[in-house]
């Protein structure tokens, strides 16, 4: 009972921050609204001087201020950015001439200025840097995402336009259709300056378009500014077909300057839990009735009842069996161990700001299919600033042993191999879509995220009005 008390004891916490944002503020499902670049992914609660106008001068005014350590490796980050801020002070893309538009001449490159690759460990600072940087940054059209949101976007357009196809275009002709360019040139009329977060590449198809969208979004004069995990090098690392993915990585090292940011310290470690708990260990016998309580007192707030929801997504329903407004009640094996995706836990990111997130066993790549599942889906929530709570078999630093795949992985790795004509014993054989390799280095990630996200700051950043 011990535990029992200590989890209701500190869950009240929560709930009194909980009430502060429900008594300014009502939540409504469905209802988009923008949240300041403080309460965003990765931006600590800081308080600025006014007079500051450059990531410079804020990043000195909150490291004097006290609210930030000093760290050599984020300065000298910062002076690059700072640097940057200035050469885009008022940038717009240069225009097309004429003859180029008519298509007279060939289209030349607009070339604009180099952007920015950040990469380092995770906890680092990266995404905060960018986001000062973005906050400050006088582009009259920027655009701020999580890179796969992004790409779930390109999808979307690209989907859209080959829709018209028939319409706009003669089928029978031999020369195919390139909806890329053009998704390419709306994108970059829409935004001249593109800052991604999380910039990794694990599926085959976005890698096969990286190079063209990308060579379009350079050659229409867009500045990308990305945080990653990984250098240029290593992304799409062992992945199928890579040899058709590298030319991209040589595009993106000659239009972005690339910087490492490892101060080997990971800063979300470091803001452990000091008065609130919701993350619960299964071994407690009362932890699903403690986490009961919690969902009556959530639900409480909310202005619905508690009722069975259901989601459209992509022209297909999504069957939620317990909600409450804003809030989500629901199971890792309804989450993680179904067939769902990033653009499911998008949707739900959208429609709830708490989601309390039951069962969470200790995973091996013996369920690799469900830990990818997991991994993307923490990633969705924390991107878009939604408040979890879980119960689960081990501590988060526990949660993923590396182990031998399954018999049923191997067999459907094997079934996977006949398919795309590979052979077992060749090196792309070794892919990490067969090996796994791609979600162990994602475990890190996902283990300093699980951690910052049971920290007061990380719920008090979450405006339960926020829907985006």
């Amino acid at each position: 009972m011990k535990n029992s008390v200590y989890c209701n004891r500190n869950w009240k916490h929560f709930r009194n921050i909980l009430n502060k944002f429900h008594c300014s503020c009502s939540y409504s499902a469905g209802t988009a609204s923008v949240t300041p670049l403080s309460q965003q992914k990765g931006s600590p609660s800081l308080n600025t001087n006014p007079n500051c106008d450059s990531p410079l001068s804020v990043y000195k005014s909150i490291v004097d201020s006290g609210q930030l350590r000093y760290d050599e490796y984020q300065l000298s980050i910062v002076e690059r950015l700072d640097q940057l801020h200035r050469t885009l002070e008022n940038y717009t893309p240069p225009s097309e001439g004429l003859f180029s538009k008519l298509g007279i001449i060939k289209k030349q490159e607009l070339k604009g200025p180099k952007g920015l690759y950040l990469y380092g460990h995770v906890g680092c600072g990266k995404t905060m840097l960018m986001d000062m940087f973005h906050q400050h940054c006088k582009v009259k059209k920027k655009r701020r995402v999580h890179f796969h949101k992004f790409m779930l976007d390109v999808h979307k357009r690209i989907h859209a336009i080959k829709q018209t196809i028939p319409r706009q275009y003669n089928v029978k002709t031999t020369q195919s259709f390139d909806p890329i360019t053009p998704v390419a040139k709306e994108i970059s009329e829409e935004a001249w300056l593109l800052c991604f977060d999380e910039f990794q590449v694990t599926d085959i198809a976005d890698s096969i378009i990286m190079k063209t969208l990308f060579t379009s979004l350079f050659n229409h004069g867009v500045v990308v500014v990305a945080t990653s995990n990984r250098p240029p090098d290593d992304l799409y690392k062992n992945g199928l077909q890579r040899g058709n993915f590298v030319p991209f990585i040589d595009r993106l090292k000659k239009r972005c300057d690339v910087l490492c940011l490892n101060s080997g310290v990971d800063y979300r470690m470091e803001t452990l839990p000091s008065s609130g708990k919701v993350y619960f260990l299964t071994s407690d016998a009362n932890i699903q009735t403690e986490v009961d309580d919690i969902f009556h007192e959530i639900a409480a707030t909310e202005n619905d009842v508690e009722r069975p929801k259901v989601l459209e997504v992509f022209g297909r329903e999504l069957l939620l069996p317990r909600t409450c407004g804003g809030l989500l009640d629901t199971t890792f094996n309804d989450m993680c161990v179904k067939a769902l995706g990033a653009v499911d836990y998008l949707e739900i990111s959208k429609e709830f700001h708490t989601v309390i997130l039951r069962h969470i066993p200790q995973m091996t790549l013996r369920q690799k299919s469900a830990a990818r599942r997991f991994i993307t889906m923490v990633d969705t929530l924390y991107d878009n600033q939604v408040r979890l709570i879980c119960t689960a078999e081990k501590e988060p630093k526990y949660l993923f042993q590396s182990s031998a795949i399954s018999q049923l992985d191997y067999e459907s790795n094997r079934m996977l191999m006949d398919d795309l004509g590979i052979q077992e014993q060749s090196d792309l054989s070794q892919a990490s879509i067969f090996t796994g390799e791609e979600e162990l280095f994602a475990f890190d990630r996902t283990i300093s995220r699980l951690t910052e996200m049971q920290t007061e700051e990380y719920w008090a950043h979450r405006d339960p009005t926020k829907n985006s």
